[in-house]
């Protein structure tokens, strides 16, 4: 990273009991109950939050990169996110597909667009060469 970093934000968030306990931000905003995934009680699980965390940063990324590109969106992008929580040999590895529709814009238009939001989007930069990442335009 290249210049003086600024702090934008910073999340507090505490967990107890792991994937069958509560998470709660330190403003409130947040408070969940955790349940293993497909489990039938109550609750979501880290994968989901993932996937909805991802997928609001990663429109974001698109409505700030279609400006700077002068492009105009009609409508609101849709991002599908999927996180896969797999195991192999014992060790536990996420995957994850975002499956993006942009709606009136020209296809090659709009994967550029998408291409140019996920080097920006800072999920897609964390993720970036440490999970299995598809993005689609569908």
């Amino acid at each position: 990273m290249t210049g003086q970093t600024k702090l934008l934000y910073t999340a507090k968030v505490r967990t107890t009991g792991g994937r069958e306990g509560t998470s709660r931000s330190s403003d409130g905003r947040l408070d969940i109950r955790l349940s293993m995934p497909g489990d039938e009680r109550s609750g979501t699980n880290p994968e989901q939050l993932f996937a909805a965390a991802w997928s609001a940063c990663f429109e974001s990324a698109m409505a700030s990169t279609a400006r700077k590109m002068n492009i105009t969106l009609s409508a609101s992008p849709v991002i599908d996110a999927e996180v896969d929580l797999n195991v192999a040999d014992g060790a536990y590895f996420l995957g994850a597909r975002l499956n993006v529709h942009v709606p009136g814009v020209d296809p090659d238009v709009a994967r550029k667009l998408v291409d140019a939001a996920h080097q920006t989007c800072p999920y897609s930069k964390a993720t970036q060469h440490n999970i299995a990442v598809a993005v689609s335009l569908v």
